[in-house]
């Protein structure tokens, strides 16, 4: 983050939510970090959604390299499930087992009431989002393209493809097929499961060229340097992102192309080059469908992780040349 931005989080109350599964999530709260100052026209905020399994800290990174504190107000709204917002972990949200599916539409509904409630903002110059961020900024142009003037999708897609969703069910299935689970929930925590969980995740999200220059075992890697980063969350929240995740998909199974051809956002779809969650050839077809829409590839070893690079000055630098090229562009096309 910037040396000179100050960071504010806060967790605003939403009352009791109604989710598009049916049920109501009641005493909604929304976790947010706060970077930077509204201006006095309130025309000056981009919002960022988070990505999987992300609290919003984890995005501050973004102050600086990526989007300028000095100039925008960014806040960084953590979607539910993901421990800091509502999730299961709170207690009042089940899981799919139950009938509980979140859905990025839930999330945009949380994320204008905060912005409305809490910033008087109801017009966004920018929404950037990476992989499920990205997702949640598609479902905002869709839904609400009167809110919203430009979007960046970094690494991610309008629909969850076949592909992706074959990923999604093994990392499911790696949690509900240990031992402790119950149908609902854990009697004790799923230590096995995870390990399997994240030597699948792992497999994923970086490239073949960047497991080449790991020079220690690759399990001993995934121990040490991923395996700990889900190990801090309840793994009922890893389920409960991982099955809004499964139904992501803005034009709610009816026709894609039509769904994002009523885009008017100026887009950017960024690609990373080895991302095998999210190839290329899938983020240019939804490009293909946006009225306008630039496709921009970052050339990266990281895979799925160039888009979220917060200790690679290298792909940041490549970020911030799109995100400030499509803030000098016009609000739409």
């Amino acid at each position: 983050m910037s040396a000179t931005a100050v960071a504010h989080r806060a967790q605003h109350p939403l009352g009791h939510l109604p989710l598009a599964c049916g049920h109501t999530l009641p005493e909604a709260q929304l976790t947010y970090l706060q970077i930077g100052e509204l201006n006095a026209q309130r025309s000056n905020l981009i919002l960022v959604p988070t990505s999987y399994g992300a609290r919003p800290e984890d995005l501050a990174w973004l102050a600086g390299p990526v989007l300028d504190p000095e100039r925008w107000c960014i806040v960084i709204a953590g979607m539910f499930g993901n421990g800091a917002s509502s999730s299961p972990s709170h207690g009042a949200m089940g899981l799919a087992e139950q009938g509980w599916v979140v859905s990025h539409r839930d999330n945009v509904a949380a994320q204008r009431q905060l912005l409305a409630e809490v910033f008087g903002v109801e017009r966004l110059p920018l929404i950037y989002g990476w992989s499920m961020g990205a997702q949640q900024a598609y479902q905002w142009a869709v839904d609400h393209p009167e809110a919203v003037e430009r979007i960046c999708c970094v690494c991610g897609t309008a629909r969850t493809s076949p592909h992706n969703r074959l990923f999604l069910l093994s990392l499911r299935q790696a949690l509900t097929a240990d031992r402790h689970w119950n149908g609902s929930g854990f009697n004790a925590p799923p230590e096995q499961g995870l390990r399997t969980y994240a030597l699948i995740y792992a497999s994923w999200a970086a490239s073949q060229p960047f497991f080449r220059t790991v020079a220690e075992p690759v399990e001993e890697h995934v121990e040490r340097q991923w395996l700990p980063h889900y190990q801090r969350h309840d793994p009922r929240d890893l389920i409960a992102m991982l099955d809004t995740w499964l139904a992501h998909d803005v034009a709610a199974g009816g026709d894609l192309a039509a769904s994002l051809g009523r885009i008017t956002a100026r887009t950017a779809v960024v690609a990373g080059s080895h991302d095998l969650y999210f190839p290329p050839d899938d983020l240019a077809a939804d490009a293909d469908a946006i009225p306008g829409a630039a496709l921009h590839v970052i050339r990266s070893e990281l895979g799925h992780r160039a888009g979220n690079p917060h200790s690679s000055p290298a792909e940041q630098r490549q970020l911030s040349r799109i995100v400030d090229t499509l803030l000098q562009q016009p609000s739409h096309v």
